[in-house]
């Protein structure tokens, strides 16, 4: 039997500037705003402030949700 996750969401708090690939800069696809699905063990934790956050790369983001 295989076990299911259920997905987060989660608000876009900031974005870094994107991927460089072939030399070039390609921009993220998400916003500040944003309300994003992730992958319930994607990212990594952290608290900040009392604060808890889960720093996600691009890839680990499944959906925006509008």
């Amino acid at each position: 039997a295989s076990a299911k996750e259920n997905p987060q969401v989660a608000e876009v708090l900031a974005v870094g500037p994107g991927a460089t690939k072939a030399g070039a800069l390609v921009p993220m696809s998400v916003k500040v705003g944003d309300k994003v699905i992730t992958s319930k063990y994607s990212g990594t934790e952290i608290k900040l402030d009392g604060t808890e956050y889960i720093i996600v790369s691009e890839s680990d983001i499944l959906a925006i949700v509008d």
